[in-house]
């Protein structure tokens, strides 16, 4: 029984954090798939919805439900502020040089964050900590369980308004063909600020999901978010699913491999699971380049 305790919890862990990673691939792919450019200012997207969160919370007194939807508006809005000054005139020009110009706006919006938040960590108010959950014999932590459901959860949403509502049509047709949307009479234009509006939105509640539980957020946590790269990666850089599912994949063997970290210390050194994901990136590049469920055609940038 407590064999069976112990592999429980390390799977919810794993299924908690890589719900996390997953929730930021898919910022990855839905800008991917409307303007064939990788957002690399994701990160520094994230940490700032956690710094918004932050501020809503102890500044504006804001519920900490309130303060996070909040942030993700706050953050959708500066996404597509981005997405309009700095890549629309990019627009016609190579994929590799708007991905550029998207390091340019992740540099500059993580000083950013360094000026507002500073060296010291800040705390986002969420309620969970290390709190544990007790379910007959076994005991979770409530940060796994809510990293579990709020990041599905988003993902599901965000995939039931992309399948049902007149805009998330629009933007299918965006991400199939720009030129055929164009003569269709779908605003392009807006189809691209509202794919960075809506990654903006959901790096700012990964953002949330992963300083909770770590007693505050600091902008290095910013590099935390690269782990999306692995994901989307080996789920396919094109497919909502395939993140999801590679994304539950890496945060599992992430933490299986951080369950037997200090056993396996003398012989990987420390902090092996931090590198893990990479090693499956590299896998995945060697075995199956365009991902699990992404489309052979893809261009990589």
């Amino acid at each position: 029984m407590e064999l069976l305790s112990v592999v429980l919890s390390v799977l919810v862990r794993g299924v908690g954090i890589g719900s996390t990673y997953a929730l930021l691939a898919v910022g990855f792919v839905i800008i991917y798939r409307a303007t064939d450019v990788v957002n690399f200012a994701q990160p520094a997207l994230m940490i700032l919805g956690s710094y918004f969160t932050a501020l809503y919370v102890h500044n504006a007194g804001m519920p900490f439900p309130v303060a996070v939807i909040a942030a993700m508006a706050t953050m959708a809005v500066i996404g597509a502020l981005t997405e309009r000054v700095a890549l629309r005139p990019m627009v016609g020009e190579p994929p590799f040089s708007a991905a550029m110009v998207t390091v340019g706006v992740f540099f500059a919006l993580f000083i950013l964050s360094f000026r507002l938040i500073g060296t010291n960590p800040i705390s986002t108010g969420e309620p969970w900590g290390f709190a544990r959950l007790v379910v007959g014999d076994f005991e979770f932590r409530q940060i796994d369980i809510a990293r579990t459901v709020l990041s599905l959860g988003a993902i599901g949403l965000t995939g039931l308004f992309l399948q049902r509502s007149k805009a998330g049509l629009a933007m299918r047709a965006t991400a199939m063909d720009q030129e055929t949307a164009l003569a269709q009479g779908v605003n392009v234009g807006r189809m691209f600020g509202l794919s960075w509006a809506i990654s903006g939105a959901l790096a700012a509640l990964a953002g949330v999901m992963i300083s909770a539980g770590s007693g505050g957020t600091v902008p290095l946590d910013a590099f935390i978010a690269l782990k999306a790269l692995p994901v989307i990666i080996l789920g396919g850089l094109d497919s909502i699913k395939g993140s999801v599912v590679a994304g539950l994949i890496i945060g599992v063997v992430e933490a299986i491999a951080l369950s037997f970290n200090t056993t396996l210390t003398p012989l990987i050194g420390e902090n092996f699971y931090l590198v893990v994901p990479y090693i499956i990136m590299i896998l995945a590049l060697m075995v199956r380049p365009y991902g699990l469920f992404g489309t052979a055609e893809v261009q990589r940038v």
